[in-house]
């Protein structure tokens, strides 16, 4: 094994400085348009060609002045310092010979060695350290690039994209309202844990180079960046260096990576997660360490999360998934609860129900009309445990639970409003959507005209609306077509269900054939598994190119528009077959001597216990199901994916006789690695159980207590996986969760509905209550009153009468009970969603969206920022001049950096 490193000056001269032209005030007009040329692209306005002597350190200059702001970062003689490593690419170089033989292979390897050679020259003209080093042996090479931004780079590039810095500290305010709670009523809290380390809250305001000594810290140029500023600023540079020609996309580490150019390009972990040899009571443990020993860990299922630490790692966009996460579980204890007291409600109810134990007693009393045409007759009495299986959901408790849950998906999102203001304020993200966040690089560089902003009066890449509604209504269409996909899907379930309960139901066995329809229902939703799991992958994909072919300017609404597209998809995918048990199943099945058909094959019934318990065991096996398939997915391929990942890499250095873990650099241990998926996975999975617990729970009270086991497995799995198995993610800055919320509010709404037409029309319940006022108060004769008589034609034709479930007289017409059941139902769905929807509605205005305490602490942001800036320039606008040239003088700084925009280089405000 050989591990080289490349010059230590690779880096330290800095090339021509290319920074794209903003447009002149005097060819447009504001709001005019015009198209960019392509000569726009490639112009270069000013060449920097300042070097170092030999022997200085990079970024370096003779002079310790500072002009325009840029403060300068000197090395003491004899003790040059060496740049701290802030990204990492990596490729590999196949050596074999059966390769070099194969020419498509060679022109391949000759194109990318070009790229890359040219992606790194302009990395290193950006005003980077490139470091690179390689592990070879007899098969092949790894190479790996070490990235490293000096000082003047970062203070250059963290004005340009508007990142907040601290101006002055305040005492870390963070709690929870149970810790709150427990501590007012003077409780042991065992859910509150001493995390060391926790980082202090801060008034903070967007970064000045002129006004740099306002900033705390700023004495101190390694700690004034944190390692996740320094990581978004070098991934801002990846993102938007070329390594060809703009017009053609041939820029931007992300398509190097998917054109395999390079294998990986990630940012370091800070050390190992492993604690060290001397315990828990170490001290000095480094932020990863920390995460691990206090938040990754199984026995760390019942303490609070530490979201402060998360964010510092990972950044807003993962501490955000994570606060969600976790508070979204917390609201699920009370629902558990409830919910399994009406459950154990329903037990004690199945052996004490009237109308259930006449069923069971009836024995030959009620016999049955054949489920299908070749099907025998069936007695009542045979369906009794499945009658009381469906009396553990179906009783007058299920109402009571119903409002309960809509309430407490009101709350819980305006709750959650709260905490996510709270949590965007402190961490520095209110306005990053609307002031701070740039355009997308592919936007930038794609956009075919440029149009001046009417806020800052810039000019800036500009995409036509018309032409952007025009792709998204094309996108709207594929999607329709994929829905349709489902809907076919689901109808060839159905037939199979109904074919299915005919083949049973003619089998020899009699407990196969007494549980026909419930065979057929069970397998059915297995196959229904399936169908849903096949579908999202080649949905996903699918709606990942539609919306980059739409051109969404910023990558939050980028990504808004694709989890809009995927959730749509992915509701039809899984909620379509609950919804048709829920409210088309059994409902058009026609009577004795009229049955309906679909496609020649009878419409398929209710099983003898009611359409409520098949969709109960739908929503288990999909919402379970799903739940066991993602976590054993989650937990076993990545271990296999690590495992081989290892052996593969540390073979390698087998192969030469080293050890494979002595020495280990930590660049090699981070390639060992999985590459981090992101959070959208993760985020739908969420949403979609947040579905199942609140539009059908009125079928199954349990819902609640099956997603809270999930989800406290669900967040130290997460974090495992974040912590200890996945490589670094790039700290990507958030404001919320994004359209997720929105989601989530859609959800809750639909949910009142649902739940109450599946009281009003899938329940017992109004029937018992019609019975009850009418006819019996105890319910005896329930039973026979639900049931119809089949036809005299139907009778003379078997020679035997029979029952089926209906409200219809004995010429199969709706009698008047069907009517007025029919009135009392609508009236009642009416009733529940304007009272639900009323109390809802108060408590939105009763709950404050912002904490009054947070609104005042923005104020005096607002204003320290004000009295921060504001010496002789404008507060907004500041330093326009800068933002499209370098510093006036270059002896103070060094070189500057050229900002490496694909096709745009001035920053742009988002409208």
């Amino acid at each position: 094994m050989t591990s080289e490193a490349s010059p230590g000056n690779h880096g330290a001269r800095w090339g021509p400085l290319h920074i794209l032209a903003r447009a002149q005030a005097g060819g447009c007009r504001s709001g005019m348009l015009r198209r960019r040329t392509p000569e726009e692209d490639s112009a270069v306005l000013i060449d920097l060609a300042t070097g170092t002597e030999k022997g200085d350190c990079y970024g370096s200059t003779a002079s310790s002045s500072q002009l325009d702001g840029y403060p300068v970062a000197t090395c003491r003689v004899g003790s040059p310092a060496k740049p701290r490593t802030d990204f990492v690419l990596v490729w590999e170089e196949d050596l074999r010979p059966g390769q070099q033989q194969d020419h498509a292979t060679l022109d391949k390897a000759d194109t990318h060695r070009a790229w890359r050679e040219a992606f790194l020259d302009n990395l290193r003209e950006a005003g980077l350290h490139v470091d690179q080093r390689h592990v070879q042996d007899e098969d092949s090479t790894l190479h790996y690039v070490l990235l490293s931004a000096p000082w003047a780079v970062l203070c250059y590039y963290a004005e340009d994209l508007r990142l907040k810095l601290p101006l002055q500290e305040l005492p870390n305010q963070a709690c929870n309202w149970s810790a709150s709670l427990l501590q007012g009523l003077g409780l042991p809290n065992i859910l509150l844990e001493d995390v060391p380390n926790v980082p202090p809250e801060y008034y903070s305001c967007q970064f000045r180079v002129n006004k740099l000594s306002r900033f705390l810290g700023s004495d101190d140029q390694d700690t004034f960046f944190t390692c996740t500023n320094r990581h978004q600023i070098l991934f801002e540079i990846l993102a938007k260096t070329p390594y060809g020609h703009d017009k053609k996309s041939l820029f931007g580490v992300d398509q190097l990576l998917s054109q395999g150019v390079f294998k990986a390009a990630f940012p370091l972990h800070e050390g190992p997660f492993t604690l060290p040899p001397e315990g828990l009571q170490s001290p000095g443990l480094n932020p990863r360490q920390v995460l691990f020993r206090h938040w990754a860990r199984w026995r760390k299922w019942y303490k609070y999360q530490p979201l402060d630490h998360v964010r510092g790692y990972f950044g807003e966009k993962v501490a955000f998934y994570f606060a969600w996460l976790g508070f979204y579980t917390g609201w699920l204890l009370p629902a558990a609860v409830v919910g399994t007291l009406v459950f154990l409600v329903g037990v004690s109810m199945v052996f004490s129900d009237t109308p259930t134990q006449e069923l069971c007693r009836s024995t030959d009393s009620f016999e049955m009309c054949p489920l299908c045409l070749d099907c025998p007759f069936w007695l009542l009495s045979s369906a009794c445990p499945l009658v009381q299986a469906g009396r553990l959901f179906d009783h007058g408790g299920t109402v009571f639970f119903s409002v309960f849950m809509a309430l407490w998906a009101v709350l819980l999102l305006e709750y959650w409003k709260r905490k996510s203001a709270t949590l965007a304020y402190r961490w520095g993200c209110s306005d990053y959507e609307d002031i701070e966040e740039r355009p997308r690089p592919q936007f930038a560089a794609l956009a075919p005209t440029t149009a001046r902003n009417p806020i800052t009066g810039e000019e800036e890449p500009y995409f036509p609306k018309r032409s952007r509604v025009r792709r998204v209504l094309a996108g709207s269409v594929l999607v329709l077509v994929m829905v349709a996909v489902v809907v076919m899907c689901l109808v060839s379930i159905i037939l199979y269900r109904a074919i299915m309960a005919i083949l049973v139901s003619r089998s020899d066995n009699i407990f196969l054939a007494a549980w026909a329809s419930r065979i057929a229902s069970l397998t059915g939703s297995v196959v229904n598994l399936i169908f849903i799991l096949i579908l999202s992958k080649i949905y996903v994909s699918l709606a990942r190119v539609l919306t980059r072919w739409e051109m969404h300017r910023t990558q939050t609404r980028f990504e808004d528009a694709f989890t809009l597209k995927v959730f749509i998809f992915q509701f039809v995918n899984f909620y379509s077959s609950p919804i048709y048990i829920a409210f088309f199943k059994g409902r058009f099945v026609g009577y004795p001597g009229n049955y309906h058909t679909l496609f020649g094959v009878r419409n398929e019934e209710c099983a003898a216990g009611g359409c409520l318990i098949e969709l109960a065991q739908e929503l288990l096996v999909i919402m379970v199901g799903k739940q066991i398939i993602n976590n054993v997915q989650e937990i076993l391929i990545p271990k296999l994916k690590s495992w081989w990942q290892k052996f593969r890499l540390r073979s390698k250095k087998r192969k030469v006789g080293a050890s494979a873990a002595a020495g280990q650099a930590p660049w090699e241990a981070d390639y060992e690695l999985l590459p981090c998926e992101g959070l959208f996975d993760e985020y739908l999975e969420m949403v979609l159980q947040f579905g199942f617990v609140t539009i059908f729970v009125a079928a199954c009270p349990l819902a609640p207590l099956f997603a809270l086991l999930n989800n406290w497995v669900e967040i130290r799995l997460d974090a495992r996986k974040f912590v200890c198995e996945r490589r670094r993610p790039v700290a990507e800055r958030a404001q919320d969760v994004g359209i997720w919320f929105p989601i989530l509010a859609g959800i809750a709404h639909l949910a009142v509905i649902s739940n109450a037409l599946l009281l009003a029309f899938s329940s017992d319940f109004l029937p018992r209550a019609f019975y009850r006022w009418t006819r019996a108060g105890d319910l005896r004769g329930f039973v026979n009153f639900t049931l119809a008589r089949a036809p005299p034609a139907f009778a003379a034709e078997h020679n035997r009468t029979c029952r089926y479930r209906a409200f219809r007289d004995d010429d199969g017409h709706y009698s008047r009970t069907h009517w007025n059941l029919l009135a009392i139902r609508l009236a009642f769905v009416i009733v529940f969603e304007h009272v639900v929807f009323s109390i809802g509605r108060v408590l939105d205005l009763l709950v404050p969206d912002i904490p009054e305490s947070v609104e005042i602490k923005v104020k005096r942001e607002y204003y320290l920022a004000k009295q921060a800036l504001a010496e002789n320039e404008a507060l907004f606008g500041t330093n326009r001049a800068k933002d499209s040239q370098p510093p006036a003088s270059e002896e103070s700084l060094g070189p500057q950096p050229r900002r490496p925009e694909a096709g745009w280089a001035s920053p742009v405000p988002s409208l």
